[in-house]
């Protein structure tokens, strides 16, 4: 594996809500691909190579009179990050049902309980979006059900899908961090059903699913729902997630054009996740 270097900006925000939401946010649509939140605001991850020194630029809420954010960064190698995180990750636990943590923490009283290693992947099950999936996926029969988790990110959401007897499954993320992290975890958590891919949707052609999560940004699920939509089976499920409520015309406007019928809603902070059938 190359050594991937990160840089890492640490933002200091007051008052902290709804500013540290709207901030993140906005720093996904710059091109930040991980996130921590902490006590006095949230860390922003994005790639050396992705980085420019103007990435900040149409980041408006830092423009903001109404919040007062402050920030610097710095260099980050890969082999520090399991110390970086493991500062910040708590487990969680989503509705007394689902367990996300890691090996060193205690095993907790839930149905289901999920062991990552996070590094730098997203999808700890601490952002809304997320938990908004894990909450999804808890209450849907996905007994031999075939899965796509596009946008895998820790591979949490496919190996959750597994527990709840899916099969078989797919793992995309385009990032090759995410996809050995993914790879990882799955093998940590004894999926024997999830294949990892390193890919965008155009690894998705000539493959069909019977549910579909994605949990991604605005910009890349309008840019890719025709190809979700040809991938979903008769009868199909959708789950969208990584953007906010006003966001959802534009995603549902998008669905309805591949005729997917918008099903159910859940919002968390402004942040939404939408069931679409097909």
């Amino acid at each position: 594996m190359s050594n991937i270097i990160y840089i890492g900006y640490y933002f200091k925000v007051a008052p902290l809500q709804p500013a540290v939401e709207i901030l993140i946010a906005e720093l996904g649509y710059a091109g930040f691909e991980s996130f921590v939140e902490n006590e006095d605001g949230a860390t922003a991850y994005i790639q050396k190579e992705e980085w420019n020194a103007n990435i900040l630029d149409d980041v408006q809420i830092l423009k903001s009179d109404e919040f007062e954010i402050t920030y610097e960064f710095n260099e980050i190698e890969q082999t520090n990050w399991n110390e970086e995180w493991e500062k910040n990750f708590n487990p969680i636990i989503v509705d007394n049902a689902c367990s996300v943590r890691a090996p060193f923490h205690e095993k907790p009283d839930t149905i289901y309980d999920i062991i990552i290693e996070p590094k730098m992947s997203f999808g700890t099950g601490h952002h809304e979006t997320t938990h908004m999936m894990i909450q999804h996926i808890l209450k849907t029969d996905l007994k031999d059900k075939s899965v796509l988790d596009m946008g895998c990110g820790t591979g949490v959401l496919a190996i959750l899908a597994e527990m709840k007897g899916a099969k078989p499954l797919d793992a995309v993320d385009y990032d090759n961090w995410c996809y050995l992290n993914s790879l990882e975890n799955v093998e940590r958590n004894n999926a024997e059903h999830i294949t990892v891919i390193e890919g965008d949707a155009s690894a998705l052609k000539g493959k069909s699913y019977d549910v579909i999560i994605a949990n991604i940004n605005r910009n890349i699920l309008l840019q890719d729902m025709a190809t979700y939509a040809a991938c979903l089976n008769k009868n199909g499920m959708l789950f969208l997630s990584g953007f906010y409520a006003e966001d959802i015309p534009l995603i549902t406007a998008e669905c309805e054009k591949h005729l997917l019928k918008f099903e159910e809603k859940l919002e968390r902070n402004n942040w939404v996740s939408l069931k679409f059938l097909n």
